[in-house]
């Protein structure tokens, strides 16, 4: 079973890990700035917002952890009706502030498309790897 990456319990992923990246509760000032310089429904602006903020924040999982969380991803964007927005909901009860609120994205689905096309590029070699090995033995 896979281990959380900093506690010894299961690792459960939400898709929420993968915008934890656009949260800037309490950092509107630095966080929330270099942000707001992209527009997310800009389509050169949204690969650099996956590629500089959202993948490079999900570096310190493994490969395996990594894969696990695009395993959901995939099997959210193949449910026609999954409603992506709700992921850009902030919760100031979980202390949860998203750079872009779910009335700021034109395209959810696609903006989460994206971040799967971008990731299975870019970490393609790692996916390879963690398909390759017996997931029962994490």
């Amino acid at each position: 079973m896979l281990k959380s990456p900093f506690a010894d319990k299961p690792f459960e992923p939400t898709l929420s890990y993968i915008l934890a990246a656009l949260s800037i509760y309490d950092r509107e000032e630095t966080k929330g700035e270099k942000l707001w310089k992209y527009n997310p429904n800009n389509i050169n602006d949204r690969e650099t917002i996956i590629k500089s903020f959202i993948l490079k924040d999900l570096m310190y999982l493994s490969y395996r952890h990594r894969y696990v969380l695009m395993i959901i991803l995939k099997d959210a964007l193949s449910t026609p009706n999954f409603d992506f927005s709700k992921e850009f909901e902030s919760d100031h009860d979980a202390y949860i502030t998203m750079a872009w609120d779910e009335t700021e994205i034109e395209n959810p689905r696609g903006f989460f498309m994206e971040i799967y096309r971008i990731a299975n590029e870019e970490w393609k070699d790692e996916f390879q790897k963690a398909s390759l090995e017996d997931q029962n033995t994490w």
